[in-house]
């Protein structure tokens, strides 16, 4: 632990921004108090940056893929990412390091691997032995373009259809090209004169394996010989074919055509379709077709022991119906569902018992994949109802507009918002467990609970339980539903200042430990809400409006020790101040006819029954003001100890007193400066303009500007762009800390306003809260971001809060006694500090941070945190039991500096700011966590965290785990004597390079991932490498021990895990004979 003297620290500092400013604080020190020292123990090696986990629905999905013994499920997705899901709470994120759409994916069924295609004509075969999976091999097809792929079960060869029509064949052992190759011109009729399409499906006849079944687009399909290198049979159709599936015993298959139709083949009958069927058309009573309906991208044929085939498809449906939702159509025996879906369908996959094709399937589940949605139909009960998804997958329900990340929360807070949220679950669920349910969870060594909130473009919040690294919703809250909805366009109010989404979330303060919450939205509204475990209903909802203007006038200046005059409660004098008992008759537009004093919503005024859980406390809006609608709410703040809110924008900064419903603060942001206005404004008309004119720095900018230039003029105007309420020095010549609210701006100026609040109790509720301007005024370069307070052991002070108590059940007496001497809980040890001992404000804005010593106010730390770009998000968090100002710039660089001295402590490029989607939604929290919005429906965690980024890997579940394959069905003794049932090949004597010779060099490029050594165990796949991986396992057993040492190798695998490993070999075949294997 180093001890810093705040004489000397800046010795130390190594950071050319920060040495310019060395002196001065030097200088500023030794005029300052006695010499303070206060420890750091924050250093360099105590912050690595790492990403962690990624949440929510994969975003633009393409592929889907499942493991039916491992129970694995795989979805990839356009931009190049592969999600892998287990049972709930293990799941994994991984990235093709090209971005290339991910066409295809294929498991080698209980292998631990995962082959994947991607639109770039590249192979890629991943290893999911391993906690973070990495890609062991690729191949890059240079002459063809990949259309399919087929992977047959527990075989080592796999086929690849191009766009040319051609099947090339990849070891996927080795990863290289076998010198089979099935030619499209010899596959399809000699006399056919045009080509056959690219190849759609590739599958082998359940029964035998020597025969593979060929669909080409066009709508021809070819039952391949592989010995005799000729085809069968060829099946002509003239409609284009989009998928194939076999019925399991190998006789029939059904194909799925461009104009609605399926048609049912008998192998050994290629003439004609043994059945057609247009599941969605209308038949015609003159015995015509039926009319053509959308194509049916997909068809699956699954057979059940006990009853008729479900033959599963999507699309198809007839062309009338327009605006119909997608579906995915069930048939079974004579029964048809027809099941509408959310969203358009990318993909299915029926579930079934058995991995092998030649065996009864018995389907139980289907996984259908949305563009933006996963559902899991269960067919096993009538009405084929879906099944509870257990990933967090709807953070986009509604598209996300802010967040805010709490680590380290009060450990009631999670199960009371549980408990509240339970009541919110529909019904009607799947009676039976997720079936998706493979993997293990990961060790957790981090105990303390986190909490994401979420707020939404339609007006609601999400709370979410982030702790441990896995993500579940707790509780849903709507904000809207206080606000009148118009029904139509025509109906809706012409006070809108926003076209779509008016009741949108723009900015959350919370407050854990009362659990007083507060949203702006972007219709320029505040609510506050208070949370309980009752139901209430509201008969009036409490309201106040707002009028926030932004005026300079010649005539007057205001004088900075002004207050709006205050009004009593509940006499509604104050044209700020509307009785919260009845609600406003507004006028709609002023003497000179253009919009005045109305809101841009229309709050109910009808009763609200409350559900339990956050309830309203009070609505506030900001009205029109002569024709000029109210400007989007730039900062906000609550403080339960002192009852109050607090909410700014361009125009100005407002104060509300929660507990009486008064507006006690109003003005102007010019009007906060008083006589010490620092800036030359440019006086707006005396005519009431439409457009007041901004703030001006430059004169010869304001000179040659014209008054139509209004945007800029907005843009120009000082907002409020940081609130916080604390108990400190408020002015120079103060010895004793005092309720404050710290104002910051856009043009970098913090201002200090006093509070002098009544007494507890009754009294709170009786007497006003008196708000004064201090004063105070200090300056930084680019608008503040973030204040703090520390006390004089550097240790942070958080603002005062109440506790949480229930307000819905009356108070006996006790406690009513106790209520009226209960002070604000201030945690911080400054209350029992002697009056000589100081704090330290740490601001931070866009530019560069500073440390103030008060009451002195002298700057005695200053760090230039970047000279080109812009911090987009500063937070002062914990961390190994000390503080950090954490920063994110729009240069893409993370940055921590230690507190108070402001040394640089980590800086890293991360990312650069592509959307801003990451910077409306990035924040660091404590215990070094952070998040952002990394697509519109994921959330991507990151740690800057040393000691996190060492534990992730024990954190993280496993994907696979050691799984006995099921038995292979019985033959059956008449048809092992007289032949039948499953005919096995030995591809290896016909696609290994001793039979087909070598394929071309120029055809496909071998590129070894960079999976490394240990992804070798991954390698080793098919039923041929299975005793090859046992000796590997126990090879590697014994060489690992002894290189224990290495930090890597003992992350990745402990010796236990390899133990476990071979001994399950060991057992797995220690009963069979040679012949079995």
């Amino acid at each position: 632990m180093r001890k810093f003297n705040i004489r000397k620290v800046l010795d130390g500092l190594t950071a050319v921004s920060s040495a310019a400013s060395a002196s001065s604080a030097a200088q500023q020190q030794q005029a300052g108090n006695r010499e303070t020292e206060i420890q750091e123990t924050l250093q360099s090696e105590h912050f690595q940056l790492c990403k962690t986990v990624r949440h929510g629905f994969p975003y633009q999905p393409s592929a889907l893929a499942f493991d039916p013994v491992q129970k694995i499920l795989a979805i990839g997705t356009q931009t190049g990412a592969l999600r892998l899901f287990g049972r709930p709470g293990v799941e994994c994120y991984c990235q093709h390091d090209s971005g290339a759409a991910v066409i295809q994916l294929q498991f080698l069924i209980n292998e631990g691997a995962l082959v994947s295609a991607l639109a770039d004509d590249t192979l890629h075969l991943w290893n999911l032995r391993q906690k973070r999976p990495a890609i062991l091999h690729s191949l890059k097809f240079n002459r063809e373009r990949i259309t399919f792929c087929h992977l047959p079960f527990q075989s080592k060869w796999l086929y690849v259809g191009t766009e040319r029509g051609n099947i090339h064949i990849v070891n996927v052992e080795s990863f290289t090209l076998s010198g089979y190759v099935i030619m499209w011109n010899k596959a399809i009729e000699l006399s056919s004169k045009s080509h056959p399409g690219p190849i759609v499906h590739i599958s082998d006849n359940p029964m035998d394996e020597g025969k593979l079944l060929i669909g080409f687009e066009s709508g021809t399909v070819v039952l391949w010989d592989l010995k005799s290198k000729k085809a069968d049979y060829r099946y002509t159709h003239d409609e284009a074919i989009h998928s194939v599936a076999w019925h399991h015993e190998g006789k029939q298959f059904i194909c799925s055509h461009s104009d609605g139709t399926l048609t049912i083949w008998n192998v050994r009958s290629p003439t004609k379709p043994f059945q057609t069927i247009t599941p969605h058309g209308k038949q015609l009573k003159d015995g015509k077709k039926p009319e053509p309906c959308k194509p049916i991208l997909k068809v699956e044929y699954k057979t059940t022991r006990a009853g008729e085939p479900f033959i599963i498809l999507s699309g198809g449906l007839s062309y009338d119906t327009v605006g119909r939702r997608p579906c995915l159509t069930v048939m079974h025996g004579k029964s048809t569902a027809v099941l509408e879906m959310d969203y358009s369908i990318v993909d299915f996959l029926t579930l079934c018992e058995t991995p092998y094709p030649n065996d009864f399937q018995e389907p139980y589940a289907v996984v259908v994949l949305l563009e933006k949605d996963l559902v899991l139909i269960d067919l096993a009960q009538n009405g084929y109802p879906i099944f509870e998804n257990p990933y967090p997958l709807t953070i986009h329900e509604s598209p996300v507009t802010c967040c805010e990340y709490f680590a380290d929360c009060p450990v009631d807070l999670i199960p009371a918002l549980y408990s509240v949220g339970a009541r919110q679950k529909r019904q009607g669920y799947s009676k039976k467990e997720w079936p998706i349910s493979g993997g293990n969870w990961g060790l957790i060594t981090q105990s303390y609970p986190e909490i994401i909130i979420t707020g939404h473009a339609d007006g609601s919040i999400k709370f979410w339980d982030a702790s441990a690294i896995t993500l579940q919703v707790l509780y849903k809250l709507k904000t809207a539903k206080v606000f009148e909805k118009s029904r139509n366009k025509d109906d809706r109010p012409n006070t809108d200042i926003v076209d779509e989404d008016p009741y949108a979330i723009q900015i959350i303060s919370w407050c854990p430990e009362s659990r007083m919450l507060c949203i702006a939205g972007v219709s320029a509204h505040v609510i506050i809400y208070r949370f309980s475990k009752q139901e209430v209903t509201t008969e009036i909802i409490p309201m106040l409006e707002v009028r926030l203007l932004y005026e300079i006038n010649d005539m007057e200046s205001p004088d900075g020790e002004q207050v709006p005059p205050l009004p009593t409660p509940g006499t509604g004098s104050n044209p700020q101040s509307i009785v919260p008992q009845s609600h406003p008759s507004t006028s709609s537009s002023s003497s000179d006819g253009l919009r005045d004093n109305v809101p841009c919503l229309k709050v109910k005024n009808s009763p609200l029954k409350q559900s339990p859980g956050y309830q309203i406390e009070l609505v506030i809006q900001l009205v029109w003001v002569s024709g000029e609608p109210p400007q989007q709410i730039t900062s906000l703040a609550v403080n339960s100890a002192y009852g109050l809110v607090v909410f700014g924008n361009c125009n100005g900064i407002a104060m509300v007193d929660y507990l009486q419903k008064t507006v006690l603060l109003n003005l102007g942001t010019i009007e906060l400066y008083g006589s010490n206005d620092p800036y030359r404004r440019e006086p707006r008309s005396p005519r009431k303009s439409r457009q007041p004119s901004g703030d001006v720095k430059d004169n010869s900018f304001s000179r040659s500007r014209s008054s139509s230039v209004t945007s800029i003029d907005k843009e120009s105007r000082e907002a409020i762009s940081a609130l916080h309420f604390c108990e400190t020095f408020t002015r120079k010549n103060d010895t004793s800390p005092s309720p404050c609210l710290w104002v910051g701006t856009t043009l970098g100026t913090v201002l200090v306003i006093v509070l002098n609040l009544p007494p507890g109790g009754e009294q709170r509720l009786l007497q006003p809260v008196i708000v004064s301007p201090s004063g105070t005024i200090l300056r930084l370069k680019g608008a503040i971001l973030r204040m703090a307070f520390l006390d004089t052991t550097g240790s942070l002070v958080p603002p005062a809060h109440e506790p949480w108590r229930e307000h819905n059940v009356p108070e006996d007496k006790d406690e009513k006694d106790k209520s009226k001497k209960r002070r604000p809980v201030s945690v911080s040890p400054s209350s029992s500090q002697e009056i000589s001992e100081n704090q330290y404000a740490v601001i931070c804005s866009e530019k560069q941070a500073k440390v103030i010593s008060l009451p002195s106010q002298n700057c005695i730390y200053k760090q230039n945190i970047t000279e080109t770009s812009f911090v987009l998000r500063g937070d002062i968090v914990s961390l190994s039991n000390s503080i950090c100002l954490a920063c994110f710039c729009a240069n893409g660089h993370i940055m921590t500096f230690s507190l108070p001295s402001l040394r640089p402590l980590l800086d890293v490029y991360y990312l650069p700011l592509t959307n801003m989607r990451i910077a409306r939604t990035f924040c660091f929290t404590n215990n070094g966590q952070a998040l952002y919005l990394v697509s519109p429906t994921e959330i991507q965690r990151l740690t800057y965290s040393q000691e996190t980024c060492e534990n992730l890997q024990e954190m993280l579940g496993e994907l696979f785990t050691p799984v006995e394959t099921p038995e292979a069905p019985n033959r059956g003794f008449f048809k092992g004597l007289f032949g039948g049932g499953a005919q096995s090949l030995d591809r290896e004597e016909l696609f290994g390079e001793s039979a087909a010779g070598k394929a071309s060099r120029s055809l496909a490029q071998h590129i070894p991932g960079p999976g490394g050594i240990e992804g070798v165990k991954g390698a080793a796949s098919g039923v041929v490498g299975e005793l090859a991986r046992a000796r590997l396992a126990l090879d590697e057993r014994g060489q690992k021990l002894g290189e224990l040492e290495e930090k890597t190798a003992a992350m990745l695998y402990s010796a236990d895990s390899f133990s476990k490993h071979a001994h399950e070999m060991m057992l797995k075949y220690k009963d069979k004979k040679w012949y079995q294997f």
